[in-house]
């Protein structure tokens, strides 16, 4: 294989583009600003929603599935809403084609729709409009749906998994009975995207509260989890909001209360998306490919044969079956690649591109020794083990691989954690890329300012902050904590 990618240190960005094409994860589509997640890319995807899914059953909820088309109306009941959204929605306003009379195909324009149909950017509102015919009384709460699905936001300048027009995103959607309930919802999800995203994406992220500015449109409260990229860059890898009665409220969504009378549900809204592979490249990977956790890969281990002749070939792939069939009784996903059209180095750059987390090799020697060859993917370190511990070994080593690379990204993190308490070693420190700990008077005008001066945005309120008292980075105001600057993507 000889897919050179650019180094991190020269250009990080083409660095980045460079792995999920080299890696087969994704391409540029036929319609702009949209991707074509590949097989492998995808397989990603499905090894994530498989644990997340299962997060999510394991705390009540229910998968379920609404449509894609949202009539205009919808939008205009929740004001603070459709002012988040506006200007990055995906208007449908006929419904059939015609031919001219050149033969060219045209939108019939008396097929005009009676209202126009917003291509869903987020489904609160027709899932609340749905919400209002299913919740009549507390008996019905609470109510703990999530969806699997697509959304449109019309985005004009796009980056593969990491801001597209179309993307793959999981969304819940919750209606309780009283707000401490619908507040713990929130939180809990919180911290479930937390252990999800630290526990089998390898990354370590700070969990807390977006400031105003920052919060989802429509909500009371959003709390975020916040993971730093090796570039030095924040990216918001999951959210959730504390929606209160807003939506509610303007869908008329009401239930008969334990004492009889009539009350507004409360609501929370949470997700994760397809964001997360994006994340997983930029944490992890280094300048030889991709680099995946072993929970998350789609084979956690690939067998490579090398021989000269027929006779070689067989005795050792009868060898790697034995072990492939002994892995895989562990749960261990793994590949065998017995392709003949390609030579074993070849191979080998091909599944260390592809971030496979460890490679097993038999050559003749191998199998007269008893013995196998194994790489590990993360520290790119070769062994060579006895056939009879291979079980154990690599069992061993997939853990191993997992707990290095969080530690790894968890060093990074805190080598580039940076607390200040004036402007000057602000801007410094903002600069170098990083997590920026400093006071912040709680102003709209101050964190608009900031953002204007170094490019930085408030990333999050730890959930963890301390109070202390200080005075604010920039205006020298008041300040009872510290919140997270960074600049982000």
């Amino acid at each position: 294989m000889s897919k050179k990618i650019t180094s991190r240190s020269d250009n990080f960005s083409k660095w980045y583009n460079d792995i999920i094409i080299h890696a087969d994860l994704a391409e540029n589509s036929g319609v702009r600003g949209c991707m074509v997640i590949k097989p492998y890319g995808f397989a990603i995807w499905e090894e994530m929603k498989k644990v997340l899914d299962q997060m999510f059953k394991e705390t009540g909820h229910v998968n379920a599935y609404f449509p894609i088309f949202i009539p205009k109306s919808f939008f205009t009941k929740e004001a603070s809403h459709v002012d988040g959204f506006a200007k990055e929605c995906a208007v449908v306003t006929h419904y059939r084609l015609k031919n001219d009379e050149s033969g060219q195909i045209i939108v019939d324009e008396t097929a005009k729709l009676e209202e126009e149909l917003i291509v869903r950017p987020t489904s609160e509102t027709i899932i609340w409009d749905t919400y209002k015919k299913w919740i009549k009384s507390y008996r019905d709460l609470p109510l703990l749906i999530n969806q699997w699905a697509n959304v449109v936001r019309w985005e004009m300048r796009t980056r593969l998994f990491l801001r597209t027009s179309e993307f793959l995103w999981q969304e819940g959607h919750t209606a309780h009975e009283t707000q401490n309930e619908a507040v713990e919802e929130t939180k809990k999800i919180l911290l479930l995207y937390k252990e999800f995203i630290e526990q089998i994406l390898g990354i370590p992220v700070i969990d807390g509260l977006k400031s105003d500015r920052e919060k989802f449109a429509g909500a009371i409260d959003t709390y975020c989890v916040e993971a730093l990229m090796q570039d030095g860059k924040a990216l918001q890898a999951g959210t959730s909001h504390f929606l209160g009665q807003n939506f509610a409220k303007a869908f008329d969504v009401k239930f008969a209360n334990r004492e009889g009378g009539l009350d507004y549900v409360w609501a929370s809204s949470w997700g994760v998306s397809t964001r997360l592979i994006g994340a997983l490249v930029m944490t992890h990977s280094d300048d030889y490919g991709l680099v995946l956790p072993p929970k998350l890969a789609p084979y956690q281990v690939v067998l490579i044969p090398i021989y000269h002749n027929d006779d070689e070939c067989q005795q050792i792939i009868k060898c790697m079956k034995k072990i492939s069939k002994d892995l895989r009784s562990l749960s261990i996903r793994v590949k065998e690649d017995y392709r003949d059209t390609h030579k074993p180095g070849w191979k080998f750059s091909e599944y260390e591109v592809k971030g496979v987390p460890v490679r097993i090799a038999i050559g003749p020697r191998d199998l007269k020794n008893k013995t196998v060859e194994i790489v590990r993917r993360d520290t790119l370190e070769k062994d060579t083990i006895a056939l009879e511990n291979i079980s154990d070994c690599i069992e061993n080593l997939l853990c191993d691989i997992q707990n290095n690379l969080f530690s790894r990204a968890e060093s990074f993190q805190k080598e580039n954690t940076y607390v200040v308490d004036n402007f000057e070693d602000f801007k410094e420190k903002i600069n170098l890329g990083g997590f920026v700990l400093a006071h912040w008077d709680g102003s709209t005008e101050t964190e608009d300012k900031i953002k204007q001066l170094t490019k930085a945005t408030i990333r999050c309120i730890p959930m963890d902050s301390k109070e202390e008292n200080g005075e604010c980075v920039l205006t020298g105001k008041p300040s009872r904590k510290r919140v997270v600057f960074a600049k982000s993507y």
